[in-house]
């Protein structure tokens, strides 16, 4: 003990993160001590060397103008009576706070919604027979979401109606699907996927989202020096572009890439860093769009790629994923997840990551600063998305050329696999998992006799054996130990029988912890959760992808209140939301397009709302009167999670099933019924 002391107290001493404090996660503990033993700067050391900016946690620093900042400090005393303070322009804290609140809100529904724009522009290409690379996977999704989108998917012919042409049907619904970026009139048309009670509160609160471009532009407009100054109507327009975000731009990302890189459904693989493998090329792909790793997969498994790596002494192509690309090539290939957010230094630290393709978002330039102590190849390859460090290579995406692209990608990992110059330090840590669920594979595993349907999920809700569900997401930060606030809610989530919905990083930290499979129920679970994840065989903690596949909860929240029996809206089911660990803008947008959606969701870490008293009163209070969801602040894990287990059970007394059911032993002819 003393000599664990000691060792802390040097690491302190020097600036540096103490491994066991930094992370639960033992692959992790290992190469931030082997970082520090190299002496390559990593995020966690970074979080001990520089702190966060009191004021600009609290979310009253306004930059909007060139005569600040203005930093209002809270009194030390608190706010007694009226608050005073005033930036140079007279701008209060509400309104400071709001502003910076709903850039936020307009800088993550950029990210998350030009991500959709990206992979509609793709889908634009392949109904167009522009690229060989793409086609239409799941024709089925193709004819349900042109419904959505007003499109029709029949014609008469000689008085006959018969389906649409498959490649006339794609490029219709791609034409629709990019206008909603910038339509001059109208509204997002997926708003009407929501709940008919949900839609009515949208359209009386004036908050349908007209396009999803036009919202951010407006929160840009409004945020600027000397306009919006209210901090009730700065939140209406933030709602406005959230749900923008939430029922646009990321539900048509998720849509079309379903339908053009096929639906989801559930396969195994392994998470951690123990994935990597010393005698093969080592290839991981990180960022979010998987437009380019979904050719890099191709690529990577053709035989002529294989023999060109055995050829250079690999004994094959190993890929795996960091982030929300992970996510992706993990829910449709299998392709194993190499680590979270947090983690995507450490890839490189371990001496064999041949190469490290990225694209946009939650992307460290430190990579490159990392990558010049190994061996490694970092590749940009989106145009938005470069480095200026000169060990960078740049090779640009795009649809028409991408096999080439891919191979150029993967050829350079497999020339640079002999020249690792460092010894190979992989973890052997890796954790067994079952990835890939959605809204349509949830509707047949947990389907029972009424596959094709929710009715069974929502009888378990009913009669108690699940309590409820709990949507928990989001990032890492680097502020808070790592994975740890993920863990511990989702852990305490499921021994009271709440089953938990996940994607992004919290999914990547549940894969890591071995939460992802179904033996996970029986170790972890409350009995009726576990009765039922035993029975179906289905994890307690359902992965449902990358981040922007949120849209894909929203849509199961809709199916729910769809089945019946659990309210009319959204706001009626024993449902909570959660990011434990969250750090991106595109965090807020989406804990604000579920309040907005009528679902209590619950932030860790910090909320930069604090710092304006009547601002956050507001979120945390008035909008559940407005919107049936509210936002909520918890930075202890466990408390975090009993505030969500406290609000289903809230939801459960007021469609009164608050109690236990008894169980019904159904007769032969009982059943015959069900089937006939």
């Amino acid at each position: 003990m003393a000599g664990e002391a000691k060792i802390k107290e040097e690491k302190k001493a020097k600036n540096v993160a103490d491994p066991q404090e930094a992370t639960i996660d033992t692959a992790t503990q290992e190469m931030i001590a082997r970082a520090q033993a190299l002496g390559v700067e990593t995020v966690f050391d970074r979080a001990v060397t520089m702190k966060p900016c009191n004021i600009g946690t609290q979310g009253t620093c306004c930059k909007n103008c060139g005569m600040g900042p203005c930093r209002l400090p809270l009194p030390k005393s608190g706010i007694e009576g009226e608050d005073t303070r005033k930036g140079l322009c007279g701008a209060t804290a509400n309104t400071i706070a709001a502003r910076n609140f709903i850039r936020m809100i307009a800088g993550g529904a950029a990210a998350h919604s030009d991500h959709g724009r990206a992979v509609a522009e793709v889908f634009m290409s392949a109904a167009r027979k522009e690229t060989d690379a793409y086609r239409i996977k799941d024709p089925h999704k193709l004819r349900d979401v042109a419904q959505w989108l007003e499109v029709e998917t029949t014609v008469e012919v000689d008085g006959e109606t018969k389906d649409r042409d498959l490649d006339e049907l794609a490029v219709a619904v791609g034409e629709k699907a990019l206008a909603e970026w910038g339509k001059p009139e109208g509204e997002v048309l997926f708003a009407k996927r929501a709940p008919e009670a949900r839609y009515e509160i949208w359209k009386k609160q004036g908050v349908v989202p007209r396009n999803i471009d036009r919202e951010i532009v407006e929160i840009m407009h409004r945020t600027h020096i000397g306009v919006d100054q209210d901090y009730k109507n700065l939140m209406k327009q933030g709602t406005r572009a959230a749900i923008g975000d939430g029922w646009g731009g990321s539900m048509l990302a998720t849509e079309l890439q379903d339908i053009l890189f096929g639906t989801p459904y559930p396969l195994a693989s392994e998470a951690n860093l123990g994935v990597m493998k010393e005698d093969m090329v080592n290839l991981v792909i990180h960022g979010h769009e998987p437009v380019l790793s979904e050719i890099i997969v191709a690529v990577a498994q053709k035989p002529e790629m294989v023999e060109y790596a055995k050829k250079k002494g690999a004994k094959g192509i190993q890929l795996s994923g960091i982030c929300c690309t992970a996510n992706e090539v993990l829910q449709r290939h299998g392709i194993p997840l190499c680590g979270t957010f947090l983690q995507q230094e450490l890839a490189i630290i371990t001496g064999a990551c041949d190469a490290m393709v990225v694209d946009i978002q939650c992307i460290f330039q430190n990579l490159a600063n990392v990558a010049k102590c190994f061996h490694t190849k970092l590749i940009t390859t989106h145009p938005i998305a470069k480095m200026e460090q000169d060990n960078v290579i740049h090779i640009e995406f795009d649809e028409h050329h991408a096999f080439e692209d891919a191979e150029k990608i993967v050829k350079l990992a497999i020339d640079n696999y002999e020249n690792r110059r460092t010894e190979v330090m992989i973890p052997k840590q890796k954790s067994s998992i079952i990835g890939g669920f959605g809204v349509e594979s949830i509707e047949y595993h947990l389907g029972g006799t009424f596959r094709g349907s929710y009715y069974t999920l929502n009888d378990n809700i009913i009669n108690g054996r699940i309590r409820g569900i709990g949507g928990v997401v989001g990032c890492n930060n680097a502020r808070t130990k790592h994975n740890q606030g993920h863990i511990e809610v989702v852990k305490e989530l499921i021994k009271n029988d709440v089953i938990v919905l996940t994607t992004g990083c919290n999914a990547i930290a549940c894969a890591m912890e071995g939460l992802l499979t179904p033996e996970t129920a029986g170790v972890f679970c409350g009995p009726g959760l576990a009765e039922v994840c035993e029975t179906v065989g289905i994890p307690p903690v359902l992965h449902l992808g990358s981040c922007v596949d949120n849209s894909r909860i929203l849509l199961a929240a809709a199916e729910v209140v769809k089945a019946g029996g659990l309210g009319k809206d959204i706001s009626d089911l024993p449902a909570a939301g959660s990011a434990p660990e969250w750090m991106s803008e595109k965090a807020i947008s989406i804990g604000h397009y579920f309040v907005a959606s009528g679902v209590y969701t619950v932030f860790g870490v910090t909320l930069p709302v604090s710092g304006a008293p009547v601002f956050q009163k507001y979120l945390f209070e008035e909008f559940e009167k407005m919107y049936g969801g509210m936002w909520d602040l918890e930075v202890d894990p466990v408390k975090h999670a009993q505030k969500m287990i406290a609000h289903i059970d809230k939801k459960r007394k007021a469609l009164g099933i608050d109690k236990a059911r008894e169980r019904v032993m159904m007769s032969m002819e009982d059943r015959m019924r069900l089937e006939a």
